[in-house]
């Protein structure tokens, strides 16, 4: 078995090695004339005594391991490395949910890419509670340290936006002396699960109480075409009509309430698509065109010569601009025009900015606050007559918030309104 203070060889020290020993071959000759020379004189002299024992502590010091004097090299044994951390890591690296190991501290030992991702201050060798502060999964930790059962808990975070998670604890025990016991975290995401059930109960909420009104108007007209008008030809024609503006209601109703559960199904995932806004606002004015046209309202573009970059999904920021150029037009129709920009700001980030200004009858201050939820309208009956749903802003909110932007609404009465996103600019397209 092996001395690990055994010295490792090296060229240095066999050089040196027949030296040492020449040198204590002669220290012991000259050592044992001396002592002889005193014994032959008779009474012993002590003098060559003490330096027969100087020389046989010097030879000793000459020959011996030279740790203290520098003369040996000793080779500190460089570490292994160890296959099966190794495959862990690998492992790891190609799961795709988060995975955190802790030890029986809750000191992060090893973590895959997920994990970093979604807590910005995890960091190996520093305790779990520097990134994950949620009582219930670091008092889980200790749980399972203690009954060595493993067991679920749920996180939850709401910066940037609203996840939840099913954290699965369990320990993680091992007789090697290399592996650490401890605990493993398994992060589940239930977002879109989650969010799937939140859609299926708003869209029952919100078709039954916004369809309730068409199809009542539906099934009188066809009870009314049934009966008294069944041969009248001019209230057949006109009931046609109505009917036909109803079932269309109803087709956009049900159509925003899809896009709307689609948005929001996607939230939590950033778009990471490289768009021009610019080519995106210039398509949609072409687009309203027509029905500006037919309203008698001048659309005006004002836009950049360059490109103007922002991570988004395309459909969706198309949306966003046909929302409020369409909302302007119709809303905003007494003023005669509309104005539509795109333009970079300054600031610490680079950002650009949509607006759309219309110069119509404006909102009222008490309007502004509740203008992006869900089926509110200032005046219920132009909307309807206009063929409004009340989901066109509640869209352009959702949008905006996936592709982490901001909205803004500005408004007078008489003074018309303006409407500002705003969004990170990206970098140069690759």
């Amino acid at each position: 078995m092996s001395d690990p203070d055994d010295l490792t060889p090296d060229p240095g020290r066999q050089s040196a090695t027949p030296i040492r020993d020449a040198a204590l071959r002669g220290t012991v000759v000259t050592s044992f004339v001396l002592v002889a020379v005193a014994l032959v004189r008779g009474y012993g002299d002590a003098w060559l005594l003490f330096w027969a024992a100087v020389a046989i502590l010097a030879g000793i010091l000459v020959a011996g391991p030279k740790r203290s004097l520098g003369l040996g090299t000793r080779i500190t044994p460089q570490p292994k490395a160890n296959p099966r951390s190794s495959v862990a890591e690998a492992v790891l690296a190609q799961i795709p949910d988060p995975v955190i190991l802790v030890d029986q501290r809750a000191v992060v030992i090893e973590a895959n890419r997920a994990a970093y991702e979604l807590l910005a201050g995890l960091k190996t060798g520093h305790p779990l509670s520097f990134a994950l502060r949620t009582p219930d999964v670091l008092d889980g930790i200790q749980e399972v340290l203690e009954t060595a059962e493993p067991l679920k808990v749920e996180y939850s975070e709401r910066i940037p936006t609203e996840r939840t998670f099913e954290v699965h604890i369990g320990p993680l025990q091992s007789d090697v002396a290399d592996v650490h016991a401890g605990v493993v975290l398994f992060f589940r995401d239930l977002t879109s699960a989650r969010r799937l059930e939140a859609m299926r109960a708003d869209f029952v909420a919100n078709a039954s109480h916004e369809l309730r009104t068409p199809l009542a108007s539906l099934l009188g007209f066809i009870e009314t075409l049934q009966g008294p008008a069944r041969d009248d030809v001019k209230a057949r024609e006109r009931f046609l009509d109505i009917m036909k503006g109803q079932a269309q209601r109803m087709k956009r109703l049900i159509d925003d309430l899809l896009s709307l559960s689609r948005i929001e199904m996607r939230a939590h995932l950033s778009p990471t698509q490289t768009v021009d806004l610019a080519t995106i606002a210039s398509q949609m004015v072409e687009t309203v065109s027509p029905l500006a046209k037919e309203r008698g309202v001048v659309v005006k573009a004002t836009l950049p010569d360059r490109p103007v970059l922002v991570l988004g999904d395309r459909d969706e920021l198309l949306r966003v601009a046909e929302n409020l150029i369409e909302n302007a037009v119709k809303y905003g129709e007494s003023g005669g025009k509309v104005d539509v920009a795109v333009a970079r700001t300054e600031g610490p980030v680079p950002q650009v900015a949509f607006s759309v200004q219309d110069y119509g009858p404006g909102i009222a201050p008490e309007h502004l606050p509740r203008l992006t939820e869900r089926f509110y309208r200032v005046d219920v009956v132009q909307s309807r007559d206009k063929g409004g749903t009340g989901l066109g802003l509640a869209i352009v909110k959702h949008i905006v918030n996936r592709h982490r932007g901001h909205l803004d609404i500005a408004s007078e009465p008489g003074q018309g309104a303006r409407f500002t996103v705003r969004f990170s600019e990206a970098g140069p397209r690759p």
